[in-house]
C-alpha cells in the first residue's frame, strides 16, 4: 500500500498544506514528527492515519519539552501511533528513564523504539550495553519496545 509521508523538517508547521494534501492523493497519510505541536496535531487528526513521534531529550535540545510531549501523545494515541527515542552516548539514564515514565504513563501499549544514534557530526554512539540497559528498562513499563538503527548512513544518506 502506497501513502503519503510528510517528513524533512517539521512538517505540523505546515498542518494545513497536509489538509490540502490528504484531500487530494487519497491515500493513509504517514506524519513523522518531533512530538511536540500538539495543536497542530489536533487540527489534522481527521486526515492523519499513522504518526511516528520522536520524544527530544533535554540533553539535545534547548529546554525540556515533556509536557508538549504527554500532550501530543494523548491525542496522537487515537491513532496508529508508534514513538521513537533517539539514544547517544550523551543520553543520560535520568531523561531516558523520564521518557520511558511519560510514555507509560500516557501510552503503555504504543510500540516504541530505540534508535543508536548514528555517529556523525559530533554525536558519539551509546555502548551496546547501554542500549540493552535502556532496553531492559524500557521493557519493564512498556509492552512493546525495539531497538532499530538509524540507517541514514547505511543508505548514504549522511
Amino acid at each position: 500500500m502506497s501513502g503519503s509521508s510528510p517528513s524533512g523538517g517539521e512538517p505540523l508547521l505546515h498542518a494545513e498544506f497536509i489538509r490540502e494534501v490528504a484531500k487530494a492523493v487519497h491515500v493513509p497519510v504517514f506524519l513523522e514528527t518531533n512530538g511536540t505541536l500538539y495543536k497542530e496535531l489536533a487540527s489534522i487528526m481527521d486526515v492523519a492515519d499513522i504518526i511516528s513521534m520522536d520524544i527530544k531529550l533535554p540533553s539535545i535540545i534547548s529546554r525540556p519539552q515533556w509536557e508538549e510531549h504527554r500532550k501530543f501523545i494523548e491525542i496522537a494515541k487515537t491513532k496508529d501511533l508508534y514513538i521513537k527515542l533517539v539514544v547517544a552516548e550523551e543520553t543520560t539514564e535520568e531523561e531516558f528513564r523520564q521518557a520511558i515514565d511519560l510514555v507509560a504513563e500516557t501510552a503503555p501499549e504504543t510500540l516504541f523504539i530505540i534508535q543508536p544514534v548514528t555517529p556523525y557530526g559530533g554525536c558519539k554512539a551509546a555502548s551496546p550495553e547501554k542500549i540493552l540497559i535502556c532496553q531492559n528498562y524500557a521493557l519493564t513499563k512498556l509492552k512493546d519496545v525495539r531497538v532499530i538503527p538509524q540507517t541514514h548512513k547505511m543508505i548514504g544518506q549522511i
